[in-house]
Parts: structure tokens; C-alpha cells; sequence
């Protein structure tokens, strides 16, 4: 929630808009670039991220079930968002499809001390 609110401080928001209120959230979606929807995804993925590494941190044994766990928590809050909070489609696909259980598997990836599997390119 702390990006969030300092959100409107790094990119400020369309000019004339009122981003304090959901009925002005929505009467600017319109109005929104593509920047303006950095904050958002970071909020939501490194809360993910973060949410995961401590409860995989905090728990004894299933480390990465509660990770997981975490990131459908947070999934589920971003489908209900999708529903109050109207937004581009292409924001919609990427914040639902990267920012939740991806971090959450990193996160509890990261707690576990294991390696993240990349695929070497070269």
C-alpha cells in the first residue's frame, strides 16, 4: 500500500484527475498511460514477493506451500480488483499472470535458499 501512495509523487497522475477515490479512479482510467501502471504492478508483485519469502521464512515445514499459498491469497485480491477497478486489458493479463504466483515462487524460492532454474540462453 506504501507504493501506492507514493505512486502519485514519482509519476504524477493525468492532470485534473482525482486518483484519491475509486469514482475518480474510474472517471481517469481514460486518461491513463502506460507509466501510470508501473507502480501498481510493482506494488502488487513485490507485496507478493515479500509476502511469500516471510511466510516461508516464519513456518517450519510446506515452505513453499505457504509461499504459494500467499501468492493465491494475493491472486484472488487482484481478481476482485479486476471486477471493482476497470483497467486495460493488457494490464489486467500481465498484473494476473506475473505479478502474484511468480513472486510468490520466487519469494519462497529465495527463503528457501534454493536456486531459481534460468534458462541460459547462450
Amino acid at each position: 500500500m506504501g507504493i501506492i501512495l507514493i505512486s502519485g509523487s514519482i509519476i504524477p497522475p493525468p492532470e485534473g484527475t482525482d486518483m484519491t477515490t475509486t469514482e475518480g479512479l474510474k472517471a481517469a482510467m481514460h486518461l491513463m498511460e502506460a507509466k501510470h501502471f508501473i507502480m501498481p504492478f510493482l506494488a502488487h508483485a513485490l507485496g507478493s514477493l515479500l509476502g511469500a519469502f516471510v511466510a516461508a521464512k516464519l513456518v517450519a515445514t510446506h515452505k513453499m506451500k505457504f509461499a504459494i499459498g500467499v501468492g493465491i491469497w494475493f491472486f484472488l485480491g487482484g481478481v476482485s480488483m479486476v471486477f471493482m477497478m476497470p483497467s486495460p486489458l493488457w494490464f489486467t493479463v500481465l498484473d494476473l499472470g506475473v505479478a502474484y504466483i511468480p513472486m510468490a515462487y520466487f519469494g519462497g524460492m529465495l527463503a528457501t535458499n534454493n536456486q531459481v532454474k534460468t534458462v541460459q540462453l547462450l
